[in-house]
């Protein structure tokens, strides 16, 4: 009997919808566009409530489109951007725009969290240093900046976690949130005080601990009549939505690898140990007793939709390919550094900036986009380059959104980090990872393997090994120009 599972991604460009079989069908999906706000440089900022209407208006349409009656969907899962930090009155209500995970406003109270903290004791409990990610000290700068709002607050969310709420007025964190807070103690499997009460938390205002695929409550009257669901269709916990992603691509056997050249670069690493490292992030995996190691460059694809919008007008992403296909390997010469919003892994310094080296008169901008590529491409195999140093042995890798579809950047990755790439073709992404979510969590998958069947590996690009060995060396370079660098970049800001 044919199984249908509602999966909702939170994204940071929109808001997606995807509706699959038990089969391994994908039946269909859509999206509607989400705003992401910058009022003042290093914010982003977005509206929880229009993600809601968004669902609202998605919904039924896809029901609609699938012709699927609401009471044959089964179970709806929910991912989402982490660790976004939404702020909810005694009401419900949202306080004001979620501050996203790629904020960086709150440097001076990163600072301050700090200084009064040792730096291995956090990364031994929490599974990961104290950066622009993290929750607290975003919190602190709502509390000093807007004291009037603070006061208000009474529940503190993540993205998908307030639609879980939105959908059956129940109240949870899922564990990767907690985790990616910084304020969730890995060794006890609960939130730490300590780290709360720096924070300035009350512990009410955080929802019940879940797993991904534990059940959290049925949709209500209410959201029922919105969404055009029926009334008690189970609702599950939901997963982080670069987690989402990772599973839902395949990446679930000890030395697994994912890229995604998305908004922005996600590199996720599949292990059976929590191994922590300060430069990068710790997750749990969605199957239980394993774990993600990753990390995320802030700015990815959506440097390059910045690239074509401000030099290349007229011209689409298949044309500036053929151009910069035929330079080779290094651009003549010239090198990015991709901080253009700052950077979080592996370097976390949210004072970065963006920086081109080696322009000349003789370079075009197809050199320029090029570089780009490539500059993307170093920060991946930055992040690679910390995981052999902590001896994790990579066994295969995969890449996937929206960059994934040029073969001219698929082979400038494979070529930078010298190892094959399996393309996963029309990947839906998180959505796919939380509908599959509901349905383990309702029975309608009975093991975590049967994401298989929605995976189809397109192309496997092959290293060009002349030009490996050309980038190891602006590599190097890329490296030493960030360290060279990397004092001038808070004078700039002070300035």
């Amino acid at each position: 009997m044919a199984k249908y599972l509602l999966g909702i991604d939170i994204g940071t460009t929109s808001t997606k919808v995807l509706v699959i079989k038990n089969n391994g069908e994908m039946i269909a999906d859509m999206s509607l566009s989400s705003t992401l706000a910058s009022l003042n440089t290093g914010w982003a900022e977005e509206d929880p409530i229009q993600w809601w209407q968004n669902i609202t208006k998605v919904v039924p349409e896809i029901l609609l489109k699938a012709a699927i009656k609401p009471k044959q969907i089964a179970g709806i899962g929910v991912s989402g951007m982490v660790p976004t930090l939404i702020l909810l009155d005694e009401s419900g209500m949202v306080l004001r725009p979620s501050i996203q995970q790629n904020d960086a406003r709150a440097i001076e109270e990163i600072k301050f969290q700090q200084n009064r903290t040792d730096e291995n004791d956090i990364l031994n409990r929490t599974g990961s240093a104290i950066t622009a990610q993290s929750i607290g000290p975003k919190l602190l700068w709502v509390k000093k900046h807007e004291p009037s709002l603070f006061k208000r607050a009474r529940h503190l969310l993540g993205s998908y976690d307030y639609i879980v709420y939105r959908l059956t007025n129940q109240f949870s964190s899922e564990r990767n949130w907690a985790l990616e807070s910084g304020l969730y103690n890995l060794q006890m499997d609960d939130w730490d005080e300590t780290l709360l009460s720096l924070a300035e938390i009350d512990r009410n205002w955080l929802g019940i601990l879940h797993n991904p695929s534990d059940f959290v409550g049925g949709v209500t009257a209410g959201a029922a009549d919105a969404c055009g669901l029926a009334e008690g269709t189970p609702v599950f916990a939901g997963s982080a939505d670069h987690i989402a992603s990772a599973f839902s691509a395949g990446v679930n056997r000890e030395g697994d690898l994912l890229i995604k050249l998305g908004g922005a670069g996600d590199i996720l690493y599949c292990t059976n140990d929590a191994d922590m490292d300060p430069r990068l992030y710790l997750d749990f995996h969605i199957i239980p007793g394993k774990f993600l190691i990753n990390g995320c460059m802030a700015s990815s694809g959506s440097l390059i939709r910045w690239f074509c919008e401000q030099c290349t007008p007229s011209e689409d992403y298949a044309d500036l390919d053929q151009k910069a296909e035929s330079i080779p390997a290094g651009s003549n010469g010239l090198i990015l550094l991709p901080y253009f919003v700052g950077e979080k892994t592996p370097i976390n310094d949210p004072l970065a900036r963006g920086t081109w080296i080696g322009l000349t008169l003789s370079h075009t901008k197809a050199h320029m986009y090029r570089s780009i590529l490539e500059g993307i491409a170093f920060g991946f195999n930055h992040h690679i380059q910390v995981l052999m140093q902590k001896n994790h042995e990579i066994n295969r890798i995969r890449v996937t959104n929206g960059g994934a579809h040029s073969i001219l950047w698929r082979q400038i990755v494979t070529d930078v980090i010298g190892l094959p790439l399996e393309y996963v073709a029309h990947h839906p992404g998180s959505s796919l990872g939380a509908a599959f979510v509901a349905g383990k969590g309702t029975g309608v998958f009975q093991s975590w393997d049967e994401i298989e069947r929605f995976i189809n590996i397109a192309d496997i690009s092959q290293p060009d090994m002349g030009n490996h060995a050309r980038y190891k060396h602006f590599f190097e370079i890329y490296v030493e120009t960030y360290r060279a660098l990397q004092a001038l970049y808070p004078r700039l800001t002070e300035i």
